[in-house]
């Protein structure tokens, strides 16, 4: 039975073990392993999605010789090797047990079955001493059948010799279906999986990883800033031998815009032990910028310490306090709630144990005080009366000693360490003599010989489960299983606290219900041993008690740099005299004080000092503090980035502190030039920089791996190279394609890649013609709007594969023409054939991408590409998109060269072939009539 029934991942493995043991055949173990990779979700995603790929045809196909042996020959070990001696040791059990069957002329089963009955017999009626005796007077019996040598014996002989070997056989069966199960755990991961997988592919013909199949939509790509999802890249290996190298200063990373800067500095703030992560403001102004850094600076380093940062709340006095006075009444309630409850029943259950002890030593206990108290009582009367000079003198210079101490309370901190390392130790004691009391009681040790075996045995298996299912339900990965019944939902942990607490009532009400044990329990000095444990399990957790520590003066110093900053203090002094007569004659006087926010250069000395302290403080402790600036590209020129970083030059430079900030490219090429043909504020304000390059397909092939489980090599290779290795835009086109695939539900690449290109063709053109819009032209030269409007209308009109003919006629038209070439005549301005010689470049590349990953044979053709120049490999294609935004003439020359090694036209051609190619392959007409066969042909 294949285990598909089951749609819990948690419970398929426990399943498959179950089914491995029960049916330890070779053909039934290859056979559910088969079933078992068949069921993966992953795969069976895949199956059916072309033709001959069905669960049928895989089936059949694994269970060709070929197929089978290749897993057999992989999954060849010691675990195999194991299963086939616990085969043949069962083949040979089996001939030795219907060897002894065959000679008496009994029913060895039926002898076997009559002699137990007889003994359970025997033993319900007459109990196990009359068992004994029926088992020694069998015994005797046989000897006297054996002496005479009769037939009976003989045959009784090998009924018993067949029942014994029948257990042999059954170990043996027992031992084969372990290694069966041992054994098919590896035919499973080391054989069946590879050679399905490798099977499959072969099935799916051409490009199998052009099948992309996904499941919903990957949370990777819903949240690209989701934690978790990060990514090993060179720039982040660049940066971290950077910041190893250096013990303090300021990298700038500098890229295009979307290449992942930012995802660089949140992971180097996340990496470090104290890390703050600013936003530039767009429109900068350094001292609010400076002042929002203080906050976050004073608030970071206050959670990193342990201590909230003061919140500033609109709320009137009455109302905090009244806030406060809730939360702290209900937080009472709660303690209070099962406080008061347990403390009730403990001095309850103690109560009378406790009188009992003060009854008995309260009389010596009384006169010992009283002998203490009057002794010290005449000791201070001698000290008082002058008659104990030296003691005096010995209490006068202790009492200075304690006075000079109130700075360095050495004795206090002497004690308390007195108490963590011993405190602990004495509760334990405490609590183990409690429990040790009792075994040395010869009261308890004469009741316990009373207790029978099954009753102890009973209580240790109950106690054994309780203590099973406790530990489980506190197991992280038991939290975690869940069992999904309709519109309910059971959680294993749950289940296990449940069984825990019912295990657990279950014991005690049976040692109160059995009269043996319950003797035990009411002994009387039980309370007072249960007092004496819980004592000391008091002092041993109250030993690891610590003080709450004074607010270490940094914090103290954050937090009055933040009421500074985000407060207004107003103080107000009233002197007033009067007379409390009738007639008053008197004066009144008021003084206001106000604080004035600090200014830039007060601000800037504030906030060095501050950072300093908390980098020295960190430093010590070997912690890196680091701050991050990011988004300071945002800023509208290079210019206004310039001059942002002289004004917050003044707080770069601290001692143990790095700064990384995220600057433009042109911000980092006037740091590369060096001064070179001037100096500028970066030759002064960085100390090093790190460019961040385009992702890489190695590296995008990884990012989209980690992000989603559904995305194939083909899927990376378009996304990485319609976005040029831009991190936000592969994640927002590999996001896209699943939404494609979720409306079209095709499963093709080449569907996909058609319709993801044309969708990002038609919002490009459509925005070259709003740029194009307020360009000033005439009537004349107005003919490449014309061209540019009939292909945005084909764009958009485009449902289907089947009425490409026109609009790729009208792309090859529009990308292939000459730069500069249209119009040809006419007035126009510089900017506007600018532009349309970019959207025609653009064009260009898309329709090459088009050509590429519509067309069927992607491996067969990149092979060839390869081999024709180095212009056909993968990652020219992401070059030419990035060369798009440098120069369209620059990049139309490259697009060109790729085309070359791919063998695509570099001319405008009409195809009368490809329309009917393309009603074919379409996934909205695929019940047409295929009359050439071409159907699914990819």
């Amino acid at each position: 039975m294949p285990w598909s029934l089951l749609n819990k991942p948690w419970l398929r493995s426990v399943v498959q073990l179950v089914q491995l043991f029960l049916a330890p055949n070779r053909d039934d173990v290859y056979e559910q392993c088969v079933w078992a990779a068949l069921d993966e979700p992953p795969r069976a995603r895949k199956l059916g999605k072309r033709p001959g790929t069905s669960r049928r045809d895989v089936f059949d196909e694994m269970h060709r010789s070929m197929y089978r042996n290749a897993a057999y020959t992989q999954a060849d070990g010691p675990e195999r090797a194991a299963y086939d001696k616990a085969v043949v040791d069962l083949e040979r059990a089996r001939a030795k047990q219907q060897a002894a069957a065959d000679e008496p002329e009994w029913n060895w089963k039926v002898v076997c079955v009559l002699l137990s009955a007889a003994g359970l017999a025997v033993l319900i009626t007459g109990g196990l001493m009359a068992l004994l005796v029926a088992l020694f007077s069998t015994a005797l019996l046989i000897f006297v059948l054996f002496w005479g040598g009769t037939a009976v014996w003989f045959n009784l002989r090998y009924c018993l010799l067949a029942a014994v070997l029948s257990i042999s056989c059954a170990a043996a069966r027992v031992e084969r279906s372990y290694r069966a199960v041992v054994w098919g755990m590896v035919l499973f991961d080391k054989g069946i999986v590879p050679v399905m997988d490798g099977m499959i592919r072969h099935l799916m013909g051409e490009d199998p990883d052009s099948l992309f199949v996904p499941q919903g939509t990957s949370k990777g790509l819903r949240a690209p800033r989701a934690p978790g999802f990060v990514v090993q890249t060179e720039a982040m290996e660049q940066l971290h031998r950077k910041l190893n190298h250096l013990d303090e200063g300021t990298i700038a990373v500098c890229g295009p815009r979307g290449v992942g800067k930012s995802t660089l500095l949140e992971n180097a703030t996340e990496q470090a032990a104290f890390g703050v992560l600013i936003q530039a403001p767009a429109t900068y102004a350094p001292h609010d910028f400076l002042m929002s850094l203080s906050v976050r600076l004073c608030q970071d380093y206050m959670q990193h310490e342990g201590y909230p940062a003061p919140e500033f709340a609109r709320l009137s006095p009455f109302h905090r306090v009244l806030r406060g006075t809730r939360r702290r009444m209900r937080a009472l309630g709660r303690w209070s709630l099962f406080a008061l409850p347990a403390t009730a029943l403990l001095v309850l259950g103690v109560s009378s144990a406790a009188r009992s002890l003060y009854t008995r030593y309260k009389a010596s206990a009384s006169d010992y005080a009283h002998t203490w108290a009057a002794a010290v009582q005449n000791w201070i009367h001698e000290v008082w009366s002058g008659h104990a000079v030296v003691t005096s003198v010995t209490i006068s210079i202790l009492g200075i000693a304690w006075w000079r101490s109130r700075h360095d309370p050495w004795l206090p901190q002497a004690l308390g360490r007195l108490w963590t390392r011993f405190g602990a130790n004495v509760g334990i004691l405490i609590a183990i003599s409690s429990l040790a009391s009792a075994f040395f009681d010869p009261q308890l040790r004469q009741l316990a010989h009373d207790v029978h075996f099954g009753t102890i045995f009973a209580a240790a298996l109950l106690a054994a489960g309780w203590f099973y299912a406790f530990t489980a339900s506190l197991s992280e990965r038991v939290q975690k299983a869940r069992l999904d019944l309709g519109r309910w939902t059971l959680y294993a942990g749950d289940v296990c606290k449940l069984l825990a607490t019912f295990l657990g009532a279950y014991l005690l009400y049976f040692l109160i219900r059995t009269p043996s044990t319950y003797a035990l329990l009411a002994d009387e000095q039980n309370p007072l041993r249960l007092a004496g444990l819980v004592t000391g399990t008091l002092l041993a957790r109250a030993a690891g008690w610590r003080p709450t520590p004074a607010e270490p003066h940094l914090v103290t110093r954050c937090r009055n740099h933040l009421y500074r900053l985000q407060t207004v203090q107003t103080t107000t002094n009233t002197l007033s005299n009067s007379s409390a007569q009738v007639m008053t004659l008197g004066g009144s006087h008021a003084t206001s004080i106000s604080t004035m926010p600090p200014n830039f250069p007060a601000l800037v000395e504030e906030f060095r000092g501050l950072l300093t302290s908390i980098a020295d403080t960190l430093a010590a402790r070997r912690q890196r503090v680091l701050i991050a600036i990011d988004e300071v590209d945002r800023l509208s020129s290079d210019a206004q980035a310039l001059a942002f970083l002289a004004e917050i030059k003044a707080i770069l430079g601290v001692r143990h502190v790095y700064y990384l900030i995220s600057v433009a490219e042109d911000v980092g090429a006037a740091f590369v030039r060096r001064g070179l043909p001037h100096r500028d504020v970066t030759d002064s304000s960085l100390d090093d920089m790190i460019h961040v390059e385009a992702c890489t397909l190695k590296e995008a092939n990884a990012i989209l791996e980690k992000r989603s489980e559904h995305h194939t090599p083909h899927t990376a290779l378009l996304t990485h190279s319609l976005s040029g290795g831009l991190l936000r835009d592969m994640l927002r086109y590999g996001l896209q394609i699943e939404e494609i695939q979720a409306k079209t539900e095709t499963h093709e690449l080449a569907h996909l890649a058609r319709q993801l290109i044309l969708e990002e063709l038609s919002e490009t053109l459509a925005g070259f013609r709003t740029l194009l819009s307020k360009q000033q032209w005439t009537q004349d030269a107005s003919g490449i709007l014309g061209d540019l409007r009939t292909l945005c209308r084909h764009l958009k009109s485009s449902q289907c594969a089947c009425s490409d003919g026109t609009l790729i006629h009208a792309l090859e038209h529009f990308a292939h023409h000459p730069v500069g070439s249209q119009p040809t005549h006419g007035d126009i301005t510089e900017t506007a054939r600018q532009l349309i010689d970019e959207a025609a470049a653009y064009s260009y590349f898309s329709l090459t991408l088009l050509e590429i990953f519509t067309a069927p044979g992607l491996d067969r053709r990149s092979e060839h590409a390869r081999a024709q120049s180095a212009y056909g490999a993968h990652e020219r294609l992401a070059e030419a998109r990035l060369e798009l935004v440098i120069s369209p003439y620059s990049a139309r020359t490259l697009i060109t060269h790729i085309r070359k090694a791919w063998a695509l036209n570099d001319s405008p051609s009409i195809d009368v072939l490809s329309p009917i190619l393309r009603r074919m392959s379409c996934p909205l007409h695929r019940s047409r009539p295929d009359p050439f066969g071409l159907r699914n042909r990819y």
